[in-house]
């Protein structure tokens, strides 16, 4: 098994600059071509509380019934927010700002937790202004409709997205594309490497000539260039040695 990772890792080493290669041009051309199309995306939020305003006479504290209840009814109300009855007449009253019910519902996420009242409604947009008029939009709408298709009147604004605050970019950015570009890099380089290791079946070693059985008769070992330049520098030392020697003694 070590043996089996050791030649695994001489393949790869033998062939790195395949892998620096593949790594440089995918990483480079995913960065210049993100930077020069990345869209920044942007949004907005605004939370709604599922609270009943009717309380009997002489209950003191929370009403946790009613509170049960609301919680209860929190999924069903995701499903109304995103259902086209609200989005048909956000759309109706923003018609600058999206044009289709479809579009609109592909920016629209709700968010809850199970033990809260709380649910907030987000929007994606490229734009930050775009994403705030329409997340109001929207939980100005829900809360008008509920009392006509829920009989009951239970949601109440806790807190609007507003302009002044400071645009929240979710866009993935270069970054991390560059990032899957290198990753993917690596992995396709190493599978080319190994296909065009099991694909070449020139002789390079010994081990190769055995495994296709058949008998070696002389191994011819590497010569390093710098014992060419060794040997060929000790040689002319001893032929000046030579030459001095048959100079003094005629």
């Amino acid at each position: 098994m070590e043996s089996e990772m050791k030649e695994y890792f001489q393949v790869l080493w033998k062939r790195a600059w395949v892998i620096v290669g593949m790594v440089l041009l995918l990483c480079s051309g995913t960065g210049v071509y993100s930077y020069l199309t990345d869209v920044p995306v942007y949004e907005a939020s605004s939370k709604l509380i599922v609270n009943t305003s009717d309380r009997q006479e002489g209950t003191v504290g929370p009403d946790f019934n009613q509170i049960t209840s609301n919680l209860l009814l929190i999924e069903t109300y995701k499903e109304i927010i995103t259902s086209r009855t609200i989005l048909e007449k956000v759309a109706a009253e923003y018609p600058n700002l999206v044009t289709a019910v479809n579009e609109l519902s592909s920016k629209v996420s709700i968010g809850s937790t199970s033990r809260s009242q709380v649910m907030s409604i987000t929007v994606k947009d490229s734009s930050f202004a775009t994403a705030v008029q329409l997340v109001n939009g929207i939980a100005e709408v829900f809360q008008r409709e509920t009392p006509n298709i829920m009989n009951v009147n239970n949601v109440t604004i806790l807190s609007k997205a507003d302009i002044t605050d400071p645009p929240v970019k979710v866009s993935t950015g270069v970054l991390f594309k560059v990032i899957i570009a290198f990753v993917l890099a690596l992995i396709l380089s190493i599978v080319i490497i190994f296909i065009w290791e099991y694909l070449d079946d020139t002789i390079k070693t010994e081990k190769d000539i055995l495994e296709i059985g058949v008998p070696t008769l002389a191994i011819i070992s590497r010569i390093k260039k710098n014992d060419l330049i060794g040997d060929t520098r000790n040689s002319k030392k001893k032929s000046v040695s030579d030459a001095f020697q048959i100079g003094i003694n005629p």
